[in-house]
């Protein structure tokens, strides 16, 4: 287990399902946490009150990132309590929602993660690294099938990443890397539950394709352990599950 002691991991969506688990690991590694949420304020406290039960940091970072103001807001209190930042796990999405825009896929996955970018990296210790989370449905956009209930999702979550790799040679010039985790359907999140209700027996299908689906543990780990890996070059990406 890599040692993640005196670093400061800001984890978008970190409230509940991938995002807690994702926090809780770094915290096992030593890491203090900033736990990015939008209104679950009882789900994250729980998280941060197992946070510093392990004798980590935590701070809990109120911020809807499609909100500009109250990104740069959360970047301020990040400043003010920590002083640095060296991992960024660009966890939370969406487009999904029945009461949002039709723009808002766009703008949470791809304005609000270039935002996030933009603001986050001033922060950022030499040797930082961005962890942009996705799935395979997004990463392989344009190259493979997707639901149709999902292409929103899709098309956004992978201009989203395209956006964030054409920033690689800048971010290289302030010393911080770029990973991208991708993983199949992951069992017990809200993604697969929603896509469910429009195409019925679709998680079944999938897991009985490929053997088995990724658990939020196995998920959250390859997260983690690509924020630690030092040997990944800027760029590379994870894969988490079948990409049949």
């Amino acid at each position: 287990m890599l040692d993640l002691s005196g670093k400061v991991a800001l984890v978008t969506g970190a409230s509940r399902g991938v995002g807690a688990a994702v926090a809780q690991l770094l915290a096992e590694r030593g890491a203090d946490i900033v736990i990015n949420y939008r209104n679950k304020v009882s789900r994250a406290e729980e998280v941060a009150n197992q946070i510093r039960a392990m004798g980590r940091r935590a701070l809990l970072g109120r911020a809807d990132i499609t909100d500009a103001n109250e990104v740069s807001s959360l970047m301020h209190d990040i400043a003010t309590n920590f002083a640095q930042l060296d991992l960024l796990i660009l966890n939370a999405s969406g487009g999904l929602e029945k009461d949002k825009e039709k723009d808002y896929a766009m703008l949470v996955n791809l304005t609000a993660q270039e935002r996030l970018v933009d603001l986050a990296v001033p922060l950022m210790q030499a040797g930082g690294r961005i962890v942009f989370v996705t799935s395979h449905l997004a990463h392989f956009y344009g190259q493979k099938p997707v639901y149709e209930l999902y292409e929103p999702v899709a098309a956004s979550k992978y201009a989203g990443e395209q956006a964030l790799r054409n920033r690689i040679a800048q971010l290289t010039n302030s010393r911080i890397s770029l990973a991208v985790v991708s993983g199949d359907l992951i069992e017990g999140t809200i993604t697969p539950k929603l896509m469910e209700r429009s195409n019925r027996g679709l998680i079944n299908e999938r897991r009985e394709q490929v053997g088995s689906l990724p658990t939020v543990e196995e998920f959250a780990r390859a997260i983690v352990n690509t924020c630690a890996n030092s040997s990944l070059s800027s760029g590379a990406t994870v894969f988490v599950g079948s990409t049949q």
